[in-house]
């Protein structure tokens, strides 16, 4: 494995996906967080403060899911549906820094984008004179880059051995049970059938716990409180291993492909 080739690849699907306008993306966020802004104060005075801090960082959650949804799935496809693959790999290119390429690629635009995002989310916040945690925001965010960078190793995962619509699908669905996994269990519990429960119990050890990377609440309700740093250090070292493995079962599956 060539770690120069792999960074100049990266690079390449970088100016690639910033060149498909996904930077006019910052535009409709300032956009949405400046209706925001003046909307808020008219619906509740009290509680304004934490609706646009809720808002802000839920919106950029958002955004940053809809880039890896559409972008993601389609990264190894495109090139597939284009034939180009076969181009790559009769080059001195191998599988392995094909895969682990596309995602240093999104995950560099992922970072970009949610820097952008949260500067301009903290000068709204300056602007609208909002009482802010600075500190759990940045914890936050950085645990938001990270969370995203797992949907973007399980997009490109699901799209090595399925369709591009196929895998937006199945990687969504991970997203909205993922955060939900500590409650899996309880609903098995609660469902009182046998074979409904060891279902939850499989989906609870196979699925990603997202909510281990989901700080907003802390950010916004905490206030100043935070995770100790030995959680904050382990739930980090969850994500990037789990990531890992995805991408580890990417380069599986799409070396044994025939092109």
């Amino acid at each position: 494995m060539n770690v120069g080739r792999i960074f100049v690849m990266a690079k390449n699907v970088f100016q690639e996906v910033i060149r498909d306008r996904i930077l006019y993306i910052i535009g409709f966020y300032v956009l949405i967080l400046a209706v925001v802004i003046r909307l808020i104060p008219e619906f509740s005075n009290t509680t304004a403060n934490k609706m646009f801090l809720d808002f802000g960082l839920a919106a950029m959650n958002a955004i940053g899911l809809i880039v890896v949804l559409f972008v993601g799935t389609g990264l190894v496809n495109k090139e597939i549906e284009k034939r180009t693959i076969l181009v790559l790999i009769a080059k001195p290119i191998s599988r392995t820094e094909f895969i682990i390429s596309k995602y240093l690629g999104l995950s560099a635009v992922l970072a970009i984008l949610i820097a952008a995002m949260t500067a301009i989310y903290l000068a709204f916040l300056q602007l609208g004179k909002f009482s802010h945690p600075t500190a759990s925001i940045l914890i936050a965010v950085i645990f938001l880059f990270l969370q995203l960078s797992l949907m973007a190793a399980l997009a490109i995962t699901l799209s090595v051995f399925t369709a591009s619509l196929l895998a937006t699908a199945l990687t969504f669905g991970v997203y909205l049970i993922g955060n939900i996994t500590p409650d899996l269990i309880q609903l098995g519990r609660l469902s009182r059938s046998s074979s409904i429960e060891t279902l939850t119990q499989g989906l609870y050890l196979i699925l990603p716990n997202l909510s281990r990377l989901d700080l907003k609440n802390d950010a916004v309700y905490g206030l100043q409180a935070l995770p100790e740093l030995i959680a904050l250090f382990t739930n980090a070292g969850y994500g990037l291993l789990y990531s890992v493995m995805l991408l580890a079962v990417a380069i599986f599956i799409f070396s044994q492909r025939e092109f």
